[in-house]
């Protein structure tokens, strides 16, 4: 998430401040940290198992914040980029130095926010099993769940500007189709020390192996406006990585080219639900509608037996009607600035009922 200044919706240096406070006060944040920037927050939750789990976190991580920030004057917004334009200093550290060094005259532009989603998986093997079998399905993941159209004071005109900026990294889009752990343990330690890849944490494809954790790690999620899509987002992707890991996803015609694949998250980041998508069984041309549905339809099995199903329907059905984030943005924005501020504000703390 980002602190931004009220009216301008500029990014704000505050964070050292705000994890401060709530690092001293009664709201049960503990898993708050730092982030590259000196004007974001990141939020990494504890192991959670259930829907309900991680609402309650999710909401309680946005409360706190949001208090801390109006305290301040200011708001936070969850979205893959900032409207306002403006820049903001790079964190403390060595590390976050060498990256903005390399950067060079990308450097300013990596003013982006993501959601990032480990599930468990068994073992190495059983990752990268995973990671074949849903490289076709990240596009429609981020057709769906898009949230950044606004950039520099700007509408891009894309509906996720975090995945276009992304792509300028040493490592970016969808991964490459590995034969097996020892494959993609080979291929990583080739990419370290070229160009922004320090380490195996700064391995930036859309979804990778984590180095810490026995998870995959999905990070083709922009941060999500609000705690039920950010739910649901997760909900969704470990749906996707079961269902993988069971062998249930259908054959994915889409997979064969990595060009295409490539080409899909492009247009997906482009346009998000309001144009076509790639199919990732056919691999061919088809409504956004039709493909988001195939995607629902591969993991039923899946949210059935977690009893997910009814929650994530119910925000997919809302999304086509209201419109994913970028869509909602878009909308406001359209309105004026100020239209803009209220529904970032209101999106990601909600007023509690009277």
């Amino acid at each position: 998430m980002i602190l931004l200044e009220p009216g301008s919706l500029a990014p704000v240096d505050v964070a050292d401040e705000v994890i401060a406070e709530l690092e001293h006060s009664d709201a049960d944040v503990h898993w708050i940290t730092h982030e590259y920037l000196r004007a974001q927050v990141e939020f990494s939750s504890p192991v959670l198992a259930d829907a309900d789990a991680a609402d309650r976190v999710v909401r309680e991580f946005r409360r706190a914040v949001a208090g801390a920030v109006a305290r301040r004057g200011l708001l936070a917004a969850s979205s893959g980029t900032a409207y306002g334009a403006g820049r903001s200093a790079t964190g403390a550290g060595e590390r976050y130095a060498r990256f903005a060094q390399e950067l060079g005259a990308i450097h300013p532009d990596h003013r982006i926010q993501g959601l990032h989603v480990h599930v468990a998986v068994w073992s190495r093997e059983e990752g990268v099993a995973v990671m074949r079998a849903l490289r076709p399905w990240l596009a429609p993941l981020l057709a769906l769940t898009a949230n950044s159209p606004c950039f520099g004071g700007i509408d891009t005109g894309f509906a996720s500007w975090r995945t276009i900026v992304g792509r300028r990294f040493t490592t970016a889009s969808v991964p490459p189709a590995f034969a097996d752990a020892a494959d993609y343990d080979r291929r990583v330690r080739a990419l370290v020390g070229l160009g922004a890849t320090l380490d195996r944490s700064s391995i930036f494809w859309m979804m990778r192996l984590a180095e810490r954790y026995p998870t995959v790690e999905l990070r083709v999620f922009d941060a999500q406006l609000t705690a039920d899509e950010t739910v649901g987002a997760a909900l969704l992707a470990r749906a996707l990585v079961e269902s993988a890991a069971a062998g249930d996803l259908p054959h994915a015609a889409a997979a064969a080219h990595a060009e295409h694949l490539d080409a899909a998250v492009w247009h997906a980041a482009r346009h998000g639900l309001d144009d076509v998508l790639v199919d990732p069984v056919t691999a061919s041309i088809a409504p956004a509608r039709h493909v988001i549905e195939r995607m629902l339809d591969a993991v039923r099995p899946a949210l059935d037996a977690s009893g997910d199903r009814d929650r994530v329907e119910a925000l997919v059905a809302r999304l086509r009607a209201e419109g994913n984030g970028a869509a909602r943005q878009r909308a406001a924005l359209a309105e004026g600035v100020p239209a803009l501020e209220r529904l970032l504000r209101t999106s990601f703390a909600p007023p509690a009922a009277a």
